[in-house]
């Protein structure tokens, strides 16, 4: 033992122990921490997967649900907990990159402390409008705005939350002035907008997909860079003249960073296994879920993009911290 410890050295052994730790895993259940309360997009996604990741690692896979302070408040836990692979987060890509910007003193950094698994999917973000406003599409929603100046409003489910920050978007992009009018959740948005005393609204699709479909609501476009397959007769946002606009609801999968690559390497293999599975697609297109699957590369690539993307928009909008 003491000939092998000169001939590895400290680093060496380190590197050794690591990997045979890595090989013996998993030996105990793993949690997967959801940072939003039970019923969710994003925990709804987190039970899919531990569903079908326990049988495949042969492990009990437990789903904590820690709500609070904008998401920040199950992130940090998972940021701190010990990177061994037994503790993981699922949770948006959007989303955390905008609390990186919004929360200036979190004590996490996603691009830190975070070892990316694997994007998971994403889903459609819906440019809706009610009949009554009298437009058909976006050329002529824009045209309305700009004749309208400060007049016409978008509902949002929160003031700094991705739908918000989806509508700046679109404010910054189109050259528009619309009125934000921020709300607690879809939910309650939703009444005000079917009635006509909001103009506008670019949320997730699954909660205004049946008003769309019975004509309550109108679909002008999408905002992720390729048609729904809910609605492919609607264009993107792309198409209807807004060149690179691109805004979804993204679910991911992340380890504390530090965990031993090789369980990063089965976690990814795995997870992407499992995503490839009809019924799990099936279970995630009724949530309005396009299922993707990545590299841990292509993911913190991602999180870097989307950190840059939605900090301009803010500091353009002026959007802080309430």
């Amino acid at each position: 033992m003491g000939k092998l410890i000169r001939l590895l050295g400290a680093t060496g052994m380190l590197a050794l122990a690591a990997s045979l730790f890595a090989a013996q895993y998993p030996t105990r259940p793993i949690r997967i921490i959801v940072a939003f309360p039970p019923g969710g997009g994003v925990d709804i996604v987190a039970r899919t997967l531990g569903e079908k990741l326990s049988p495949r690692l042969g492990q009990a896979i437990v789903i904590e649900n820690r709500p609070g302070a904008g998401t920040t408040l199950g992130t940090d836990i998972a940021a701190k907990s010990t990177p061994d692979g037994y503790t993981l987060l699922e949770g948006p890509i959007g989303g955390a990159a905008i609390a990186q910007w919004y929360y200036p003193k979190l004590s996490y950094d996603m691009r830190r402390d975070f070892a990316p698994i694997t994007k998971i999917g994403y889903g459609t973000i819906v440019l809706v409008v009610p009949p009554s406003l009298g437009v058909s599409s976006v050329k002529e929603l824009i045209a309305l705005a700009k004749a309208k100046p400060g007049q016409l409003t978008f509902a949002s489910s929160g003031t700094g939350a991705l739908i918000h920050l989806t509508g700046e978007l679109f404010k910054q992009m189109a050259g528009v002035d619309i009125l934000h009018v921020p709300y607690k959740g879809t939910t309650q948005l939703l009444p005000d907008l079917l009635d006509g005393r909001v103009s506008m609204a670019l949320d997730s699709m699954p909660a205004h997909l049946p008003h769309i479909k019975t004509g309550r609501l109108r679909a002008l476009a999408v905002a992720s860079r390729q048609r729904s397959a809910q609605l492919p007769e609607v264009p993107t946002l792309i198409e209807a003249g807004l060149p690179g606009f691109q805004s979804n609801t993204d679910y991911a999968l992340y380890a504390p960073a530090r965990t031993p690559k090789d369980i990063i390497a089965l976690l990814n293999r795995e997870t992407n296994a499992v995503l490839q599975q009809s019924d799990v697609r099936a279970k995630l297109a009724v949530q309005g879920i396009e299922v993707s699957g990545s590299t841990p590369e292509a993911l913190q690539a991602e999180v870097v993009d989307e950190l840059a993307k939605w900090t301009k928009v803010m500091r353009k909008a002026n959007i802080k911290a309430e």
